[in-house]
Formats: C-alpha cells, structure tokens, sequence
C-alpha cells in the first residue's frame, strides 16, 4: 500500500541553516511525517516535483521542555530531512527564498 505524498511532506523548513545550506550545496530541508523513511520521501518528492535526489539524510528532533510560573509543557518531537538535489537542479518551491 502506497503512502499519500501529501501526508509525508508536512513543510519546507526555512532557517538560516537550511537557506545556507540551500545556497552552498544544493541541499533542501523538510519537515516530514515521523514514521516516513527515506524512500516514502523520495518517492514523494520525485512524484511531486519531478527532480532527481542523491540522498537523503534525517534526523529526529526533541521538542523543547517550556516553562511558565508552575506550569511545566512541552513542544512536540518532529522528524526533519536533509535532502541533495542533484547539481544544478532547484525546487520551485524555494525559489524566492
């Protein structure tokens, strides 16, 4: 059973790093559903922009523990992806970024 694109790709993620990263190495950062892998991600973006990918890295991110007064909270833990586009390609997504 094929997983839904659009439920895989939640973001693009825009920061200082992944813009930098971005602009050096051809390398776009996206917020992902936790249980996707590498290869739900690459058939995602594939069928949803028609690039080719060299790889893809991820990593899992704790969300941070926030406090006010009393009250202890915490933000929720996401997945994001690290993925290299192959050499001079772009993403019409990031292209007035």
């Amino acid at each position: 059973m094929e997983k839904e694109f659009d439920k895989i790709i939640l973001r693009p993620v825009v920061s200082e790093k992944c813009t930098f990263l971005q602009n050096s190495a051809d390398v776009y950062c996206f917020e992902v559903h936790p249980d996707a892998t590498k290869h739900d991600i690459k058939n995602a973006l594939q069928k949803m922009y028609s690039i080719h990918i060299v790889h893809i890295n991820m990593v899992n991110i704790n969300g941070k523990v926030k406090k006010r007064r009393f009250i202890e909270g915490k933000k929720k833990d996401w997945k994001k992806a690290y993925v290299k586009l192959k050499k001079g390609e772009k993403l019409p997504i990031f292209e007035g970024v």
